[in-house]
């Protein structure tokens, strides 16, 4: 355990930002919390259902459970699942319920498969058409957790989920069941592959003709072989790393490698936690209590700190609406300066998220952050009492002293990197600043990390070459046209336009001219996503183009200047924004089911609201 030695007093900024929030979201964090308080009763859930409804629900268990599931003593938690057995992330989870259901049993409680819900992999979409479901799948995600939940059976939830808008879609579905108390189970990711450093030139070399598809495809399999999580640090060990430091996971759980010993005992402990906090217990700890203003502020940190993934400048908004707390990209700009960067993972780095376990890992990070004052250590977490300095305990195995078997043993994590290229300290960091920026001027507001940008790149004044999708870019490169400085503007790629696809296409040629020595940029109302690396992007920008945002009206030739070191993106001279937009019709949006979501197109709200298609 760690003692209050290693906390320090909250750091100045720290608490001005999160008094604001708090200010700021005080009438609708009261309004949830009076939601969740209504829901809640005392016992268990079951017993407000009548006789019918119970035969109905029980009806596939078996003898043991059902007699449990009859009388209204113990516990009955819900599991939504994500599993596939196609994405390597989810794959792991086939064998989840069965190891939950034992050790709920074991806890003297029950527990049954609520639902599942769709996880789709952008790493397999990404150019495809099927990207443009992408991030609308995590809004339809919390809709199917709430389908799951909405038996009323439950008095706890296990949610498995691992990638890019699973973990979010999962979180923001639980809240509008926030009285129920609820735990996170990862999958792990796989074991290290080919070096990123060799999957990127691999990349370059195919891009520029030099390879064929066969190295590529064979480059690309090294990479990613095996079950479990992608090993670099895109938005899928994002969200690992956020539950966790968000009191979601069990400390040191979300970095271990899938079908290991220490994996399924972390899986069972977390079975055991969750029964512990339920409202039969005195420990009662319900979802929408953990997750408040400073929770979210340390989620907020924690992807500073380690250079997380663009995507949650969206979806962390979006997290937060579902518990009636209001953050805006000014709150992620401000905590940006003074949290410095203390990861060099892949693409801030060559490392891959198994050698920052090796490191130090979650345990380290979080006590060099709290030993800053850069993060709440008074919070709610699925572990009750201790606050977050309970995170910096590791989970080790040990044998259980009677019947056999292994148990968690924990013990204080390292008070030290191990590889400081990979894990850095306070007083030591890879940059004071944690790389995240608010960029503002004539054009709206965007966001860029440039945690991966190097200083010589940040700052570009370049005329503007139009592309209205990512696949331009590629023919003009081909062709030779493209070898000058420029800012390429990718627009109506926003949600409203076509859901908000990531932009891969865009990484390998534009860093193929920047290394030929070219100023470079680029600027899209769309998303780079985790995978956002060495060229400056303004990406997320609102207005988006489809909803008159000031990039539609742009022309070619127009002089951009994104200053990533003063915040600013404008174009020079204001007379732009008295053209007209251009006229533009709704893309093709046929096939691949995207028809589907045009509900969710005419709904969406802007990007810095979250994306998000629910009026919460």
């Amino acid at each position: 355990m760690v003692d209050s030695k290693f906390t320090a007093p909250l750091h100045a900024k720290l608490a001005e930002v999160t008094e604001r929030v708090i200010e700021r979201s005080r009438e609708s964090r009261k309004d949830y919390l009076s939601k969740i308080s209504t829901a809640r009763q005392q016992g268990v859930t079951r017993a407000r259902l009548s006789c019918g409804n119970l035969a109905h629900a029980y009806a596939a268990s078996d003898q043991q459970d059902k007699s449990v599931l009859a009388v209204d003593r113990s516990a009955n938690l819900a599991i939504v699942t994500s599993y596939n057995d196609m994405l390597s992330a989810h794959q792991p989870f086939h064998e989840y319920p069965e190891i939950i259901k034992q050790a709920a049993r074991d806890a003297g409680a029950v527990a049954q498969v609520a639902g599942g819900v769709p996880a789709m992999c952008d790493g397999v979409t990404q150019g495809r058409d099927g990207m443009e479901l992408s991030l609308f799948s995590r809004d339809l995600i919390a809709m199917a957790t709430g389908v799951a939940l909405s038996h009323d059976m439950f008095d706890g939830v296990i949610c498995l989920g691992v990638c890019d808008k699973i973990v979010p879609g999962l979180l923001i579905g639980a809240l509008a069941f926030g009285h129920l108390p609820t735990v996170f189970v990862p999958a792990g990711p796989m074991l290290t592959g080919l070096s990123n450093s060799e999957k990127v030139r691999v990349r370059q070399l195919y891009a520029e003709g030099k390879v064929g598809r066969k190295e590529l495809l064979e480059a690309e399999s090294q990479s990613y072989h095996s079950a479990g999580t992608c090993t670099f640090y895109g938005t899928a060990n994002s969200n690992q790393m956020l539950m966790e430091i968000m009191g979601l996971h069990l400390p040191g759980s979300s970095f271990v490698n899938p079908g290991t010993a220490l994996r399924e005992q972390l899986t069972r402990a977390a079975v055991k936690q969750l029964a512990d906090i339920t409202a039969l217990s005195a420990n009662y700890t319900p979802l929408g209590e953990i997750i408040d203003e400073r929770t979210l502020i340390n989620g907020i940190v924690g992807l500073l700190a380690t250079g997380g993934s663009t995507n949650h400048a969206i979806h962390i908004i979006a997290i937060a609406r579902a518990a009636g707390v209001i953050i805006n990209w000014q709150d992620m700009a401000d905590l940006s300066e003074v949290v410095p960067l203390l990861c060099r993972i892949y693409p801030n780095g060559q490392a891959d998220v198994n050698h920052f376990q090796a490191a130090g890992g979650m345990s380290l990070l979080i006590r060099e952050l709290l030993s800053a004052g850069l993060l709440h250590n008074e919070v709610k977490t699925i572990l009750g009492e201790g606050g977050l300095a309970r995170y910096c305990d590791e989970p080790f195995l040990k044998e259980a002293q009677r019947g056999g078997g292994s148990t968690i043993d924990w013990r204080d994590g390292p008070v030290a990197s191990l590889d400081e290229d990979v894990l850095g300290s306070c007083a030591k960091p890879f940059s004071v600043e944690g790389g995240l920026k608010l960029l503002k001027g004539n054009l709206g507001r965007s966001v860029i990390k440039v945690s991966a940008v190097k200083p010589e790149h940040r700052v570009v004044k370049a005329p503007a070459i139009i592309f209205e999708h990512q696949d331009e870019i590629k023919v003009k490169f081909e062709a030779g046209e493209l070898e000058k400085d420029f800012v390429a503007v990718v627009r109506f790629q926003g949600p409203k336009a076509n859901g908000m696809p990531e932009l891969h296409k865009l990484t390998p040629v534009l860093g193929i001219l920047q290394d030929r020595g070219f100023k470079v940029a680029l600027v899209t109302d769309g998303r780079m996503s985790g995978a956002s690396g060495k060229v400056p992007a303004a990406i997320h920008l609102s207005p988006e183009a489809l909803d008159q945002g000031p990039i539609a009206k742009l022309r070619e030739g127009d002089m951009i200047e994104l200053d990533a070191e003063k915040s600013v993106l404008q174009v020079i001279g204001d007379d732009f924004l008295s053209r007209e937009g251009v006229f533009y019709s709704a893309p093709a949006t046929i096939g691949m089911g995207r028809e589907m979501f045009a509900g969710f197109r005419a709904l969406v709200g802007s990007a810095e609201d979250g994306a998000s298609v629910f009026d919460v």
